[in-house]
C-alpha cells in the first residue's frame, strides 16, 4: 500500500488537531511561501473539487516547521544542504522529534492501535538507513502511528 503525501498531511493535521493557521505558521517558520488556498487544496480528498497534489517538498517542509513550531527550535538548515529523501522512517522520526516523544510514549501510541513492537523493533525504525539493524517503516506502520497519535492526543474536541 502506497500512501499519498496528501493523506499523510491530512491525517497529521487531524491527529494533532492543527488549525490552518498553525500549519501556515509551520511553513512560515521554514521560510516557505505557502498560501492558505493552496494549503486547503492539498488537504482536500482526491475526489473533492480543487484537490491538488502535495509534493514531498511541501510535506517535508511542513514536518520541519512543525518541529520548530512545537519545540521552539530554530532551523539548522543551510542553503547548501543536500535534500534528503522523505521516507516513512523519516516522517515518524520528525513527528517523534516535534512532539518530544519518549520511547515509552511511542510504545503507548502503537499500543493504542494494537501494534506491539519490541524495543529492538522500535529502535530499528529510527536507525540510519544502511545500519545493520535498520528496518524500513511500511506505509501500514506509518499510518498506524499517525492513527495512534490521533488517539494519544484526542481531547474530545474538534477545531
Amino acid at each position: 500500500m502506497v500512501i499519498s503525501t496528501n493523506e499523510i498531511l491530512f491525517r497529521i493535521q487531524k491527529a494533532l488537531n492543527l488549525s490552518i493557521k498553525d500549519m501556515l505558521e509551520a511553513y512560515r517558520l521554514e521560510n516557505y511561501k505557502m498560501l492558505e488556498p493552496h494549503l486547503k487544496d492539498i488537504l482536500k480528498r482526491r475526489q473533492d473539487k480543487g484537490f491538488m497534489l502535495c509534493s514531498y517538498e511541501e510535506l517535508g517542509v511542513f514536518l520541519d516547521g512543525l518541529i520548530v513550531l512545537k519545540r521552539g527550535l530554530t532551523s539548522k538548515k543551510k542553503d547548501n544542504d543536500e535534500t534528503v529523501e522523505l521516507t516513512n522512517n523519516l516522517i515518524v522520526k520528525k513527528l517523534r522529534i516535534a512532539l518530544e516523544l519518549k520511547e515509552f510514549e511511542i510504545e503507548i501510541i502503537f499500543g493504542l492501535v494494537d501494534i506491539k513492537l519490541t524495543k529492538q523493533q522500535l529502535s530499528s525504525l529510527f536507525r540510519k538507513e544502511g545500519h545493520k539493524n535498520f528496518k524500513p517503516c511500511s506505509s501500514e506502520l506509518l499510518m498506524a502511528f499517525i492513527e495512534g497519535l490521533d488517539e494519544f492526543y484526542y481531547d474530545g474536541e474538534e477545531i
